[in-house]
Order: structure tokens, then C-alpha cells, then sequence
């Protein structure tokens, strides 16, 4: 922890990064993202984040009377199990496992009808929280969106999400950005992996992978997964978030093609891959990111994370272990595989070092000479649009940078 860190440095290396015309780019839209768009300030997030969407599910759940008693069964066999800190998605996971073995008997005192139930609503409960719409054509996604567009790259830029809302694909037809998201067709969007594997779109087209589901992916028994309206078509089952059925079912299933669009992408020399809203609790996930870092000693990763960085023990050890993963906190980060905080100055020295990503902020706010300790603000993902939007134009980097690489 005696390391001190440049937080100046590191926003030009993300700078010269992302106005590369030739590595490979990705962003990973993690589920903090949409709690940056809000209609005003005053106005609640658009879409909570999971801790959010649990609490909401929770409390209507425990409101339905045909609910209430399957969810204290739920909640009784994580107690028992000893888990905690069990968000909806290891409850929708919990009780699609159950369901993969109910036959005519009861699981755990829960009917195979009991899960389905369950199942059911707490999808139309996620449905009901993440079918929103962007308010106005200024938000952090429109910005994303935008650089995209700004700049001709040899490779797509490559757009990764957990999230189940339809935000990006509405900032991308907004911005007129052609994309692609593995379905194809018109009247009623098909799974299509062979188009995936081969990639032999332009590069102009974005790819956008939603790694946990979308609120407008319906699977049916015959006919495999397809990408319809937001309302649920008879007989069809929506697909949010990659239970354990990702593991057993057939590759028909979006998830796991997913998930293989992340390894190779981080296969590819000099890959760039920007995270933000993402908090590493998803072990998965966080394998995938590692071993391809590890994989390609040349890829690089910058996570640029909220909140403190002692909130993300995990995210620090995995950096820690690994040295092309970088953090990036308001107040320090993990580069190399060394932890550090951003350093503290004088304020007459920290006044002609400002940037606009940098805030400078007094250790002691009582004393006008008290020292500044830089705070870097590209976490939050209001910023990081800002921050995009900056970059559209500057679409070359340096030499040197290159052949550094």
C-alpha cells in the first residue's frame, strides 16, 4: 500500500487506447452503468443495479399470496445452506436447478409447478424494472454509441453487457450505429451461431454480446431462442441470466457463445478491454477475463471501478495476481500488480496538474492550504460518456505508444 499512483498517466493511456484506429476495442457495461441515467437530478436511477432489482423481486414477491410462501421456502434453503449475500440471480439460478431434477415429487418441499411459478414471476418482476426507455439523446450510452461511429477501425468495437435492459440497443439505432448481437432476421429474430463464429461483417458494425440475457430473448421447446418484442410470446420462456442450464443445454442457447465472444476477443495481440460498472462478483465471468489476460500477455484491461477500491476485494486480488488487469477507484487503483493510492500535493502544485477526470480534493476541508489528494471520477459512467465524447476525433495514436507495444 505504499505505492503511490499517477492517475494523469493512466487517463492518457486510456485516452491513446481508445483513439486507436487499429487494436482491438471492447467495453464491458457492467450493471452499474444504468444507475448513472437518471430523467433529473433528483430522480432516481432508470434501472437499479442488482442489490436494486433483488430487493424490488424480494419485496413483490412477499406481496403475491400464491409467492410469499415459496419465496420463505427459497430463503429458508439459502439459511440453511449457510449463503449469504444472495442476490436474484443466485435465486433464479437456485431455482432452475431445482427444477432441472423436479419430477412428479417435490425438491425441497417446492412442486415443479411451484418453480415455475416462481420462475416466471420473478422474470416479468426484472422485465417490469428494465424495460426503459433513455431519456433524451445525451446520456453516457448515446456518447458510447457516438464514439463508436466516430472513428474507422480496422477491427468492430466490441460491446459486452450483463445487463438485461435494452439501453445499448436503443443508443446504437439513435446514433444510427449498425451493430450486430448474434440473432438474425426481421420478423422474428433468430439465435444464429454460424454467423457469429464466422464475424465476416464489416468492421464498421458494432457487436454487441449480452452475456446474461436480454429482456427480449424467448426460448421455445422446438424452435431454440429468438429476439422478439418486450412481451412474451405464448408457450416461450424468457431467457434472463445464465443459470446453470448454460453448462448443460445445447450450444443453441446464446450464453455460452457469448461468454466465447469475451475469450476471443481477449485472444487477439494488444486487445483493449474497458470495464465499467462491473464489481468482479461474478466468479465466471471474472475466469473468463483472467485467463484471457493470461492467455495474451499483450491484452490489457482497465477497470474502472465506483466506489472505493476496499470495496473490491476480489477484483483486487485478481489483480494483484494478474498484471495486464488494471483498477482504476476514485481514491487508487491496482497497476501491474500493485496496489497504491492516488498521491497527495500541495495545492498550488495539484491546481496545475487539474484535469477535468482528475478532481483534487482537500485532505482537510476545514484549512484553505490543506493538501489535495487527486480523485479519479471515470467510474462513474456519466463521466466515462463525457469522457468518450472528448475522444471523438482523435481517432490516431502516437507512434511511440504503438511501438511500445
Amino acid at each position: 500500500m505504499g505505492d503511490v499512483q499517477d492517475p494523469i498517466k493512466q487517463v492518457g493511456y486510456i485516452q491513446q487506447c481508445l483513439s486507436s484506429d487499429k487494436m482491438p476495442i471492447g467495453i464491458f457495461i457492467g450493471a452499474g452503468c444504468p444507475m448513472a441515467v437518471r430523467g433529473d437530478a433528483a430522480a432516481p436511477p432508470l434501472i437499479p443495479d442488482i442489490a436494486g432489482i433483488t430487493k424490488v423481486v424480494r419485496q413483490k414477491l412477499s406481496e403475491s399470496a400464491g409467492c410469499a410462501p415459496l419465496l420463505k421456502i427459497v430463503e429458508a434453503h439459502f439459511t440453511k445452506d449457510g449463503r449469504t449475500d444472495v442476490n436474484i440471480e443466485h435465486i433464479l439460478s437456485h431455482i432452475r436447478a431445482l427444477r432441472a431434477v423436479a419430477g412428479a415429487e417435490e425438491v425441497r418441499n417446492l412442486s415443479a409447478e411451484n418453480l415455475d411459478l416462481l420462475d416466471h414471476q420473478i422474470c416479468d418482476i426484472i422485465h417490469e424494472l428494465a424495460d426503459k426507455s433513455l431519456p433524451g439523446s445525451e446520456t453516457p450510452y448515446h456518447r458510447l454509441a457516438s464514439w463508436v461511429e466516430a472513428v474507422g477501425r480496422e477491427k468492430p468495437v466490441e460491446i459486452f453487457t450483463t445487463n438485461y435492459d435494452l439501453l445499448m440497443e436503443q443508443a446504437l439505432e439513435d446514433c444510427h450505429v449498425p451493430y450486430f448481437d448474434g440473432f438474425a432476421g426481421s420478423n422474428r429474430p433468430f439465435f444464429d451461431l454460424r454467423a457469429m463464429e464466422e464475424d465476416k461483417l464489416p468492421p464498421r458494425w458494432a457487436r454487441l454480446w449480452k452475456v446474461h440475457g436480454s429482456i427480449n430473448w424467448y426460448q421455445t421447446t422446438a424452435k431454440g431462442v429468438f429476439r422478439g418484442g418486450t412481451r412474451n410470446e405464448q408457450g416461450s420462456k424468457r431467457v434472463i441470466h445464465p443459470s446453470h442450464l448454460k453448462y448443460e443445454e445445447s450450444r443453441r442457447l446464446p450464453y455460452l457463445a457469448m461468454i466465447d465472444r469475451l475469450r476471443a476477443f481477449l485472444k487477439q495481440p494488444t486487445a483493449v478491454l474497458v470495464l465499467c460498472g462491473y464489481s468482479f462478483r461474478d466468479d465466471h465471468l471474472n475466469e473468463v477475463i483472467v485467463q484471457g489476460l493470461q492467455y495474451t500477455q499483450t491484452a490489457i484491461a482497465f477497470a474502472l471501478l465506483h466506489g472505493n477500491i476496499a470495496k473490491y476485494t476480489q477484483a483486487t486480488k485478481l489483480a494483484c495476481e494478474r498484471s495486464n488487469l488494471s483498477l482504476l477507484a476514485p481514491d487508487g487503483a491496482v497497476i501491474s500488480g500493485r496496489q497504491g493510492k492516488w498521491p497527495v500535493k500541495d495545492a498550488e502544485v495539484a491546481e496545475t496538474e487539474a484535469i477535468e477526470w482528475v478532481k483534487w480534493l482537500a485532505v482537510d476541508p476545514a484549512r484553505e492550504d490543506s493538501k489535495r489528494t487527486a480523485q479519479l471520477q471515470l467510474g462513474d459512467f456519466a463521466v466515462f460518456g463525457l469522457f468518450l465524447r472528448d475522444l471523438v476525433g482523435h481517432s490516431r495514436l502516437p507512434q511511440e505508444f504503438l511501438n511500445a507495444k
